[in-house]
């Protein structure tokens, strides 16, 4: 544990937030048991991690869990420099599972579940692992696809109930909590995987120093309108097995807010009935979820009907904002709205921004990948999106880089050293010390993707004249002459039933629109009326939202759409850099 004492809310600058912060990701609940105020968890529906655990924790009750954890894990056989690799259902309970696992010196590396079998196989095979952390649903799938997840770890642990190959964590229980192990600041720390939006994921190492010194730290700082306060109620709906929820958590509950909201999946009534008991004024969730939570911004109940509430009955509004009415709008009482992991469309952040009856709640907009962290901010107002929205909707813009934290460039990606003129279209290389140590198992995949200190995004941009960054495409994505997400955000401002725009590039063709409607069709007029001044584009197809293929954070897997709508078409672009 690190810092003397209990430290107060206020405090100096960068260097005095890394000194007082919980730099050991293993005990990190005990350090916040013991130097900050507790706060009241409240979830979604329980941890599979602890199934009878109810759905209210406080901060020495994670404590507890963690330390409970780690001694099952260490009987499991993890130990100091040991993988755990972990595989489940989307839950926060990813983060305490990395806790107990760095508690004991074993690298936590958390695969979500919903990467297909083989790729997760892939994975698996590059981990070695020496504990697997599972379930039955995860080990059912992979089985039905040829695959025997259990003889991919020395030792395989189902959280859910026995199964064939695995011990559960009540056959493990009953020994010693271990010591705390610590490690170097540029040792490993823990391993998340990219989105895997082209194919199988990448595995990205990450150490202290880049996750816990560089951005947790970084955030924790108390920054004006943007920290969490000591009564916020803050809410998260993120993909948990990001290296994001580790960063947050750290973060967000060292800056101690009255409530932490978690919610591990999209339903819209789940959403309903936990954010109108627990009313929140900071939002961070994945725009995937924002789009499905839209009508409740717009005074939709989800279907939670007239009891949805946790408790599951309507009541008041309370004073302090704990409990609401079934039909109350759950995002009255928003400051700040955050989105990180993929676009957002302008009427989905106009919808949130309206929905609040703050006076001037803030969208925070970043652009970043999981190799790096957070590169670039911008804040929307409902002003920034009251203008009409031309051709470069306000969402492409994503402001500017951290001001001495972070730089990005835009560069000719066959001669990364030679800066393109501002205003020209180029690859987005980043310099930023929370770079990761590398992807396991692929140092020439690495290698391909620095220049010296420059990291390659792969991401396709342009710097406007005052030094904003404009992110156009993927370069796998590209289409020459336009960009595909920017079409995408006309599509979505001109046709409002429209859920869902997906523009793939056709190599020997016209891009290819992809929809989703709310009404599961498209009236040709109203098409031919939204596209009237855009490039020629392909006859649009219509499908189902849960057909369009996501990661863990929500993103399209594009790649895997071609091959339903557009079997045996090529992209564009090379994919070199993904």
């Amino acid at each position: 544990m690190t810092g003397p004492g209990r430290t107060t809310r206020r405090g100096g600058g960068l260097a005095s937030v890394v000194r007082r912060l919980p730099l050991d990701l293993g005990p990190l609940f005990d350090t916040l048991a013991e130097q900050r105020p507790s706060v009241d968890v409240r979830l979604g529906r329980p941890l599979d991690l602890a199934p009878d655990g109810g759905t209210c924790w406080d901060t020495a009750g994670l404590a507890e869990l963690v330390r409970e954890t780690a001694a099952w894990l260490a009987a499991a056989g993890a130990r100091p420099g040991s993988s755990v690799a972990i595989v489940k259902h989307n839950h926060w309970d990813y983060v305490l599972l990395a806790c107990a696992a760095a508690r004991l010196g074993a690298v936590p590396a958390l695969l979500s579940d919903r990467i297909a079998p083989d790729g997760l196989v892939a994975l698996l095979h590059r981990l070695r692992p020496d504990v697997l952390v599972t379930q039955r649903n995860v080990m059912a799938g992979a089985r039905a696809a040829g695959h025997d997840l259990d003889q991919l770890a020395i030792r395989t642990v189902c959280l859910d109930g026995p199964v064939e190959g695995a011990l559960t964590p009540d056959d493990l229980r009953g020994g010693a909590v271990p010591p705390v192990h610590s490690r170097g600041e540029d040792e490993p720390l823990a391993i998340i995987h990219t989105s895997g939006t082209t194919g199988v994921p990448k595995l990205v190492v990450h150490s202290t120093r880049t996750l816990i010194r560089r951005l947790s730290a970084f955030e924790a700082r108390p920054w004006p309108v943007l920290s969490v306060r000591g009564d916020d109620t803050v809410a998260s709906a993120i993909s948990f097995a990001h290296g994001r929820a580790l960063t947050w958590t750290v973060s967000a509950f060292w800056r101690a807010p009255r409530t932490v909201a978690l919610l591990p999946d999209s339903d819209v009534s789940t959403a309903a009935a936990l954010l109108r008991s627990h009313p929140p004024t900071v939002l961070e969730a994945m725009p995937s979820n924002y789009v499905r939570w839209q009508q409740l911004a717009a005074g939709g109940d989800g279907g939670a009907g007239e009891s949805a509430t946790a408790g599951g009955s309507a009541g008041p509004v309370r004073s302090d904002g704990s409990a609401g009415p079934a039909g109350a709008n759950p995002f009255r009482d928003v400051r700040l709205f955050i989105s990180t992991f993929d676009a957002m469309h302008p009427p989905t952040v106009r919808a949130f921004l309206q929905a609040s009856r703050r006076r001037r709640p803030l969208w925070m907009q970043g652009w970043g990948q999981s190799e790096t962290g957070p590169l670039s901010f911008r804040f929307l107002t409902r002003k920034t999106l009251s203008g009409p929205a031309g051709r470069h909707p306000t969402t492409r813009d994503l402001g500017r880089p951290v001001p001495g934290w972070v730089r990005v460039k835009v560069a000719d990606p066959e001669r990364p050293g030679r800066s393109v003129r501002r205003g020209e279209t180029g690859m987005l290389y980043a310099r930023t010390g929370a770079l990761c140590l590398g992807y396991l198992g692929e140092p020439e995949r690495w290698a391909q993707k620095v220049d010296g200190l420059w990291f390659n995004t792969g991401d396709l941009g342009m710097h406007t004249r005052d030094g904003r960054v404009f992110v156009l495409d993927r370069e796998v994505d590209m289409v020459p002459g336009l960009s595909c997400v920017e079409i995408e955000d006309v599509l979505h401002e001109r046709l409002p039933d429209v859920e869902e725009a997906v523009l793939l590039s056709v190599a020997d063709g016209h891009p290819q629109p992809v929809l989703v409607t709310a009404a599961g069709e498209l009236d040709p007029q109203r098409w031919q009326d939204a596209v009237r001044d855009l490039p020629p584009l392909a006859e649009p197809l219509i499908v189902p939202w849960d057909a369009v293929p996501r990661t863990a954070t929500g993103k399209v897997r594009r790649h895997e759409l071609r091959e339903q709508v557009l079997a045996g078409s090529s992209p564009i672009g090379t994919g070199r850099w993904t």
